[in-house]
């Protein structure tokens, strides 16, 4: 007899059938698990046999083959445990076979026979309301998979509850799908004095999801602009709430199970390594670029992380995606990200203060700029100059308008942009052909491009001869100068006008940075 237990692989948040096939027959007795398991997969074996000793059930002296199908496809993760554990059950007639049949199961077991959580529920449990399956998954992620849609749910806290429930003795309550819960105030713009330049800037940077730099002596409250940025942001929409959601739960970062609300910030030291930022290592998980998805990537110091790292986010930064291609693994992430970066002028932070001149100015410059190359530039929508804050404006009191007024403006400029993009029938050719090529969907102005970005954002007569003379003069490559467009696009939806004109342009060129000669 061969029992059958339908489970799921992951490449990427790709979800992939694997079909656990249990038989027990005569012979040597043995207990092989084959079908290209890793490490923790192999284990599982003296997981799940302590758990049905646990339970007070011996395996029979026979020869037991777990077969994970299809056989050339790498199987990683503990989540095998509770599907071998049910088809094992199965074939020892503990549990009928047709009712487990109806189930994606995953979950991985403790040698007491509790479920303990697992990384991957929530796109499992998409890929089970696709193939009209119900889910069996540990109870400590069952709020995660409630969010997938109309689907059966069984969440039980120990494989006991489990057999109890189809036996008839105990029934399992639909777990509830559970919020992100709120955390405590965001850090209030309010608190920055001076910088109204700076706050102007993140205040479009915000708008339109756009790149920043922020360039500046140490202390002149870089990172305090960048920690008041998600202050700013609109709450994830249900759909971007899945999206982010289902890249964390890979990762094994949803807490208690619970979808978050809250777009990402995530701000890794300088030291990370490439794998860390962009994803890979032995099973390709996703970076801190895809964990930032539909959020915020902050890069203090930028100078200071490796060159190789951050040349390998120019692709990403273009596309909304990174690609983690090894050997045995190629998959792909989301990762449309708004990257904040942040960086001192020279080595020494200096080079502006004629109190503390640099010594070695320019080249102390050209050299510590230089570390950042001329493409990763021109991915940056704008570049600011903060400069240091002077004894005068920290004597004044606290600013009137702090994150919820901005945060306001913001919501209703990102407003506009989600029924610009929103795809219709019957409407524009370019929005009914978005994104033909496989990208991510165009949701804000900093996604814009090609033919649809002249037609959302072409400027007045005025404007564009302004621009046709800028991009001459400050030599803009042609993505710098789609970039100018699609700030002053911003610009005009904070103004609240259809037209770009000459106004929105000029300022969008004020952000634009003239790098240093390499």
């Amino acid at each position: 007899m061969v029992a059958r237990v339908r489970t799921v692989a992951f490449q990427g948040i790709e979800v992939l059938d694997i079909d656990v096939q249990v038989q027990m027959s005569g012979g040597i007795v043995a207990f092989n698990v084959v079908g290209l398991p890793d490490k923790a997969v192999a284990e599982s074996r003296e997981r799940v046999r302590a758990s049905l000793h646990a339970l007070g059930l011996g395996l029979p002296p026979k020869r037991i083959t777990v077969n994970l199908a299809p056989a050339d496809v790498l199987k990683e993760g503990s989540h095998f445990d509770l599907p071998i554990a049910l088809g094992l059950l199965t074939v020892m007639g503990v549990l009928p076979g047709d009712e487990i049949a109806r189930y994606v199961a995953l979950g991985e077991l403790a040698l007491d026979g509790a479920l303990t959580a697992v990384a991957g529920v929530l796109p499992a449990a998409v890929a089970a309301v696709a193939q009209e399956r119900g889910i069996i998954c540990p109870a400590a992620c069952g709020g995660e998979a409630a969010w997938a849609g109309d689907l059966e749910v069984l969440a039980p806290p120990n494989l006991l509850a489990l057999i109890n429930h189809f036996k008839g003795t105990q029934v399992l309550a639909a777990p509830a799908a559970r919020l992100e819960e709120p955390g405590g105030e965001a850090p209030d713009l309010r608190d920055v004095k001076g910088q109204e330049t700076a706050k102007r800037a993140l205040e479009v940077a915000a708008a339109g999801a756009h790149n920043l730099l922020m360039v500046g002596p140490p202390g002149s409250g870089k990172s305090m602009l960048a920690a008041r940025l998600p202050g700013l942001l609109p709450a994830l929409a249900p759909a971007e709430a899945l999206e982010v959601s289902m890249i964390h739960s890979v990762s094994g970062l949803l807490e208690d199970g619970r979808l978050l609300r809250r777009r990402p910030f995530r701000d890794p030291h300088h030291s990370a390594s490439l794998p860390a930022l962009v994803g890979g290592g032995s099973r390709a998980r996703p970076g801190e670029i895809s964990l930032a998805h539909q959020g915020v990537l902050f890069l203090d110091e930028l100078p200071e992380f490796p060159r190789q790292t951050l040349e390998a986010l120019r692709q990403p930064l273009e596309t909304g995606r990174a690609t983690v291609a090894r050997a045995n693994h190629h998959v792909t992430y989301p990762a449309r990200v708004q990257l904040v970066a942040a960086m001192n002028p020279c080595r020494c932070g200096h080079l502006d203060d004629p109190a503390q001149a640099c010594a070695r100015a320019p080249k102390c410059a050209a050299d510590y700029q230089a570390k950042i190359s001329g493409p990763l530039f021109d991915r940056i929508d704008c570049h600011i100059e903060v400069p240091a804050v002077s004894p005068a404006d920290l004597s004044l009191p606290p600013p009137a308008e702090g994150s919820a007024e901005v945060a306001a403006r913001v919501a209703r400029a990102r407003a506009v942009q989600t029924d610009r993009y929103r795809p219709v029938t019957g409407g524009s050719a370019i929005l009914r052909t978005l994104r033909a090529d496989g990208r991510p969907p165009v949701r804000t102005n900093a996604d814009a491009d090609g033919e649809l970005l002249e037609q959302v954002a072409a400027p007045d007569q005025s404007g564009r001869d302004l621009l046709t003379r800028a991009a001459e003069r400050l030599h803009l490559s042609a993505r710098g100068y789609h970039r100018v467009l699609r700030v002053a696009r911003t610009l005009a939806d904070l103004d609240g006008t259809d037209a770009v004109r000459r106004l929105h342009v000029a300022e969008a060129l004020s952000y634009r940075r003239i790098a240093p000669n390499r």
